[in-house]
């Protein structure tokens, strides 16, 4: 099957110029564009196969993601976005926060898409849905989870906590809270679980005694991050250093601490994780993961099966990193 590369080369144009002329954006002269669709209609390119002067609807990947408007969700959106284009392909949204659209989306809507490819962003399907998604008989790339059978990208969540608690153990400090994501959800995230064993692990490591009232919840977001503070900070025997399952609910903790008349790190160290954009501007030690590139290497698994339908599937883990900033240091 014929990629964007050979349309360009054949075309003798850049990839990028191609990708323009494909998808019927302007800068491109009418020479180049036609020489591209000639080009794509002689290696039958996706649905340029039969391409006339007219712009055709490009072939689109579908993506099964929760939310598009939280942070996690829009990096991996945004990296594959930007690798399915450039290959002339769209993306298709199907989005739910409910139950009951996940139930019609896995019901009904799957079954009468033509997409050529499904990415599933953090969302553990079924046994049920999954082999429905098999069904379907696309190429398949997980983002943040793996599924056996299929290809996938992510990080090792376990890991990267046990890194953020030990960074605090390494300054000194013994009683460390945890603002953990909710494992309560209708979505069944892995990630509060494995990034929580981490945490625990880390301590056990160290002979630190994990002590339960020092854990609270929130949801991945500031507002419950700062809901979560306040509930930690009005109990007894406070901890001296925070770990916070995400950035988000760091800057909760943080605007939280503040509020209540304390100071971040000299009475309470703080470390989130993700390195989202924010958290520089909070002076916040994190643990950094590379979503968008993930959200990137999946569109590019994808593309790569559509071109070798047989290979077999991959799972790709990328490293995380620590970032140390002026939200925590060494306990006296």
């Amino acid at each position: 099957m014929a990629g964007l590369r050979e349309v360009a080369e054949l075309a003798g144009v850049s990839e990028a110029t191609a990708s323009r002329a494909l998808r019927d954006l302007t800068h491109v002269k009418a020479q180049t564009r036609k020489a591209v669709r000639e080009a794509a209609k002689k290696l039958s390119y996706g649905q340029f196969a039969d391409f006339d002067d007219q712009p055709r609807t490009l072939q689109a990947v579908g993506v099964i993601a929760p939310y598009i408007n939280r942070w996690y969700f829009a990096q991996a959106l945004a990296g594959a976005e930007q690798a399915l284009r450039e290959a002339g392909l769209d993306l298709l949204i199907y989005n739910f926060n409910q139950v009951k659209g996940r139930e019609k989306l896995f019901r009904d809507q799957l079954k009468n898409s033509h997409v050529v490819g499904l990415l599933i962003v953090s969302v553990p399907p079924t046994q049920e849905e999954f082999e429905a998604l098999l069904g379907l008989g696309v190429p398949l790339s997980f983002i943040g989870l793996k599924r056996e059978g299929s290809s996938s990208t992510g990080i090792d969540d376990y890991e990267g906590a046990k890194i953020a608690t030990q960074h605090l153990i390494n300054q000194g400090h013994k009683k460390i809270g945890l603002v953990a994501g909710t494992t309560s959800n209708q979505f069944n995230f892995p990630v509060p679980f494995d990034r929580k064993a981490g945490f625990v692990s880390a301590l056990e490591e160290n002979g630190l005694e994990w002590n339960p009232d020092h854990e609270v919840m929130g949801d991945f977001s500031l507002h419950t991050g700062m809901q979560a503070m306040d509930e930690l900070l009005a109990r007894r025997d406070r901890p001296t250093a925070i770990f916070c399952e995400s950035d988000e609910m760091a800057f909760g903790a943080l605007r939280s601490i503040q509020r209540h008349g304390l100071r971040t790190p000299e009475d309470i160290s703080v470390i989130g994780f993700d390195d989202h954009e924010m958290a520089e501007y909070f002076d916040l030690t994190t643990i950094r993961q590379p979503v968008a590139q993930l959200g990137e290497l999946a569109a590019w698994q994808i593309l790569d099966q559509m071109k070798a339908p047989k290979s077999e599937p991959k799972h790709l883990t990328l490293p995380t990193q620590l970032i140390v900033r002026g939200s925590t240091q060494k306990i006296h």
